[in-house]
Parts: C-alpha cells; sequence; structure tokens
C-alpha cells in the first residue's frame, strides 16, 4: 500500500545507489530476477495450490523475466511485508518490487529506489460491515479505523476527516492479518486502504457478502513497478511495460502474435516495429543487451496488457471488473493507459 519509508533509508542510500547496468549484471549473471510481491492478496498476488505466486502484480514480475532474460520463468518472485520490500530493494536484496507501491513525490526523490512504470490507477477508500448501515465516507463521525501503522494511508485519513470537521479513532497495525482480524472480529468500523486492496481483502473475510466498499475516493494512488536504481533496468522494464500497452492497441494478444509473426511483412507498421527482426523492438534489444525477439517473447509468455488484467480482475473472476469503465483502460477509450511509441 502506501507506506512511508522508514528513516534508516536516509542513511544508506549513498552506499545502495547502484550504477547503470551493475543491476543488469547480476540479473544476468544469477539468470534468475528476483521480484517482491504482496504475500496474500487475492487477485494480485497469492501462491496457488502448488505454492506458486499468481496474479496481476506477479504477471508484471513475469514480465520482466521474459523482457531481460527470455524466460518469463526465471524468476524468483518472494511475497514480502511492505516495509520489508523497500528495505530489501536498498539493500539490493530484489531487483524489482511489483506490489501496489503509490508513486509519490518524495519517493521518487529518492536515489535509493526507482519508481518505473505505472500498472494500476487507484485511490484510497474505506470498507465497513454491512450492519454498520452506512453508505457514505461522510457518515464516520466518530468511527474507529483500522489502517497500516506508519503508512501514509494514516496521513490521507488525517487531512480527509480533518478538512471535514470529523472526528475518528485510528487502530494502527502493522500486520495486515492482525489488522483484517480486528476489522472482521469488530475492533474497528472501517477499514481503510486502497480500493484495489479492499476488493482483494474483503475476499479473505468467511463472509466477503457481509462488507461493502462505500463509494468515496479520497486520494490518487498511482500504483507502480519499483526497481533497484539502474538505468538499464529501469529502461528494460519500462519497455517491456510499453510492448504490453502497444499490444493491447495494435490487437496483438499471447493467442495471435505467432499468427502475426508468420505474416510480420503484412502486418502495420507499427506491429512491424515491435516484432519484425528489424524492428525499432530489436535495435532496442542491441542498446539494452535484451533477447533480439524480446518484445515477442513478453506477449507470448504473459500477455498483452489486457489479457493480464482481464486474466486476474476481468468479469470472469471474482473482482468482475469492465477494464473499459476504469481509469485503468486504454487512452484510446478514455482511460489513463497511454502506449508510448515503439520507434
Amino acid at each position: 500500500m502506501k507506506t512511508l519509508l522508514p528513516s534508516f533509508l536516509v542513511t544508506v542510500v549513498v552506499a545502495t545507489t547502484a550504477h547503470a547496468g551493475t543491476v543488469m549484471d547480476d540479473i544476468k549473471a544469477s539468470d534468475k530476477l528476483v521480484c517482491l510481491v504482496n504475500p496474500n492478496s487475492p487477485g494480485f498476488s497469492i501462491p496457488d495450490s502448488q505454492g506458486v505466486f499468481q496474479g496481476f502484480n506477479t504477471d508484471f514480475c513475469r514480465m520482466a523475466a521474459a523482457g531481460i532474460l527470455g524466460d518469463a520463468e526465471k524468476v524468483d518472485i518472494r511475497g514480502v511485508g511492505f516495509s520489508d520490500s523497500l528495505k530489501t530493494l536498498v539493500a539490493r536484496g530484489a531487483h524489482v518490487a511489483s506490489r501496489s507501491i503509490t508513486e509519490t513525490g518524495t519517493r521518487d526523490a529518492d536515489p535509493a529506489l526507482a519508481f518505473v512504470a505505472t500498472t494500476f490507477y487507484d485511490g484510497q477508500g474505506f470498507m465497513v460491515p454491512k450492519s454498520l448501515g452506512v453508505s457514505s465516507a461522510k457518515e464516520l463521525k466518530g468511527a474507529t479505523v483500522c489502517a497500516e501503522d506508519g503508512s501514509t494511508t494514516l496521513l490521507t485519513l488525517a487531512d480527509w476527516f480533518s478538512d471535514r470537521g470529523m472526528s475518528y479513532r485510528v487502530e494502527n497495525i502493522a500486520d495486515k492479518t492482525a489488522r483484517l482480524e480486528a476489522f472482521f472480529s469488530g475492533k474497528c468500523d472501517v477499514y481503510a486502504s486502497d480500493v484495489t486492496a479492499l476488493n482483494s481483502d474483503r475476499l479473505l473475510s468467511d463472509k466477503p457478502d457481509d462488507y461493502v466498499i462505500l463509494p468515496e475516493i479520497i486520494s490518487n494512488e498511482p500504483l507502480a513497478l519499483v526497481t533497484q536504481p539502474d538505468q538499464e533496468l529501469e529502461s528494460a522494464v519500462f519497455w517491456a511495460f510499453q510492448v504490453m500497452l502497444n499490444a493491447d492497441k495494435y490487437g496483438v494478444t499471447s493467442k495471435n502474435v505467432d499468427e502475426i509473426m508468420a505474416d510480420i511483412g503484412n502486418q502495420p507498421k507499427a506491429v512491424n516495429r515491435l516484432f519484425a527482426a528489424d524492428g525499432a523492438a530489436a535495435e532496442m534489444a542491441t542498446k539494452l543487451g535484451l533477447p533480439a525477439d524480446w518484445a515477442y517473447r513478453v506477449i507470448k509468455q504473459v500477455g498483452a496488457y489486457s489479457e493480464v488484467f482481464d486474466r486476474h480482475l476481468g468479469q470472469e473472476t471474482p473482482f468482475k471488473l469492465d477494464r473499459a469503465k476504469t481509469i485503468n483502460a486504454s487512452f484510446d477509450d478514455g482511460g489513463l493507459m497511454y502506449a508510448y511509441p515503439i520507434r
């Protein structure tokens, strides 16, 4: 979610800031990309029956591995707590974090972390029991709110309630399991977090239908991929994500990409630039030290952005989200997902 950086980071920034290319060298030498995710977030990152993490955020870990190493399976996905994920990146214990981390000005200004690409636009909201009998956050005067200790959720809550002259009480609980247990047991009237997290966490209740998410969204939360600071790694991850958005724009999916490749000479120029042996993506591969067909591998092995969204959050999932009706729709459909040109 939106945990503030621990104060100790200030003392280690200079020592842990990587030079351009050194992290990419480490990834290639180990032939494995280490990626951090939330350990228990249905739809976004949760272990399957084999203990393998699956979900919207985990697929961007696989995207990075496919683009850099040519194989989406060459990734070590680790579930860790929020503050631990930031500490681990700073200590160079992982290469990427894909776990709904909000990009803010102060975080982006910190040279120990690199915010690379926004994969989901979100906002902070409120979840309440239906039994509370409220339909708007404006009715929460005097409520007890469960929120993550040390998080910017607390700052947003303070601003929102203060601006409206409303009193409230907060239960600061760092551990997610304990925080949800407190809310589901009735210790708190309200649970505050990003709306995506609320939808996910509601599914962890024994009776999800007993809880509702109120309509108010009280903040802007661009949730981003974060890497160790390394120019080559940042570029590779950013442009791999752009490949997924461009594939969406031109109707390329994991299911039809082989057919498109077989007739690449007759494809639109933008598609040709993505996948042809002499296209712009191939030229980028030379400059960034990626597999020559890295763009193809990202789409074939992981899929276009719409495939990832629909697979984990779409209308055939418990979330039942219609991407076209969210701000995460393509820019061409009125959303915020804007494909950068690969040329």
